[in-house]
């Protein structure tokens, strides 16, 4: 049998000496956000570092790109203290829709319990994580990090049997086929693993996954009547077309990395673009559904790999705000 190795735990501060200096910037970094990211299950975008919230500070800003709502996180490199929890009330209060992290090496029971509290009497449009970050290694290994969630929104992980029957009970059959038919998708991804994860399945003909930018999309769509199913980068809002120009410059090379000739789509009649690839389907025969369901869930990842990288290199400078 083959030697195990045994891990040991590795102190915060031989890593990161400064909160400001090595962990907040290390955190930021494209891979150990994405890893926080699949903690939370959420897909993050980066936005800014001690970055200004109106009257507030962030140690990372970073948007859910698929709500295009605020995440918040606050870092601290010892047990959670009073001062960091009036910290995250405040921008509770300041802010309409936000996700708020509180990342320390121990989240004290008392902030535990306030953390629980929070999520408890704030509505859903605003929700507060605690996590406790650690450092592992196994012999001479680098250390690697491992968040622990030790409190978490009531409903992020659970509907209750009982909302579940009372929102099937009001489906129309076609609606009710949908969600049947997305939950075996996602059960299926989530059985392949990898860094797409599974979400909730809408009663609904289109589904949205993250890929890394906000107003990007990597959706999974069916067409009941038409009979097919397809995968798609789908691009929204006053960004779409400069992201969509800047992807098809790319057309050769990222159908060539995909294996096929994507359809791309630039809706010029839409404010809106689309890149996809479709698949003709009996959508209604359910015996067909496990070729169905591999053939998006090996499709959408094949598209994730390719597009990923190129999406969250794309450039907004160029577009204000407020256009």
């Amino acid at each position: 049998m083959s030697e195990l190795g045994r891990l040991n735990r590795v102190e915060l501060r031989d890593i990161w000496q400064s909160e400001a200096q090595d962990f907040t910037p290390w955190l930021a970094r494209e891979d150990n956000l994405a890893l926080l990211g699949e903690t939370l299950g959420i897909d993050l975008e980066l936005e800014a570092v001690e970055q200004n919230v109106g009257p507030f500070r962030a140690d990372i800003l970073c948007k859910n790109t698929l709500s295009d709502r605020w995440v918040l996180v606050e870092n601290q490199l010892e047990r959670t203290d009073h001062t960091h929890l009036g910290q995250l009330m405040t921008y509770a209060a300041g802010l309409d829709a936000v996700t708020i992290v509180w990342i320390a090496a121990r989240v004290a029971d008392e902030h535990r319990a306030a953390m629980d509290w929070l999520n408890e009497l704030t509505d859903t449009e605003v929700r507060f994580f605690a996590l406790e970050v650690e450092l592992w290694r196994i012999g001479d290994s680098p250390a690697a990090p491992k968040f622990n969630v030790v409190s978490k929104p009531n409903d992020w992980s659970r509907n209750t049997a009982a909302a579940k029957r009372t929102v099937e009970d009001t489906l129309t059959p076609t609606r009710a086929l949908q969600q049947r038919y997305w939950n075996g998708v996602q059960a299926l991804l989530a059985q392949n693993g990898g860094p797409m994860r599974p979400v909730s399945a809408p009663a609904q003909s289109w589904l949205s996954h993250g890929i890394g930018k906000t107003g990007v999309g990597l959706n999974m769509a069916m067409n009941t009547r038409e009979n097919w199913v397809r995968v798609e980068i789908y691009l929204a809002g006053k960004w779409a077309k400069q992201d969509f120009a800047v992807l098809e410059a790319r057309k050769p090379e990222l159908d060539t990395a995909f294996g096929s000739a994507l359809e791309w789509q630039g809706l010029p009649e839409k404010q809106d673009a689309r890149i996809c690839h479709l698949l003709k389907a009996d959508i209604a025969n359910e015996a067909d559904w496990p070729r169905q369901h591999e053939w998006l869930v090996r499709n959408a990842v094949r598209m994730r790999e390719v597009f990923h990288p190129h999406v969250t290199r794309l450039d907004r400078r160029d577009v204000r705000e407020d256009d």
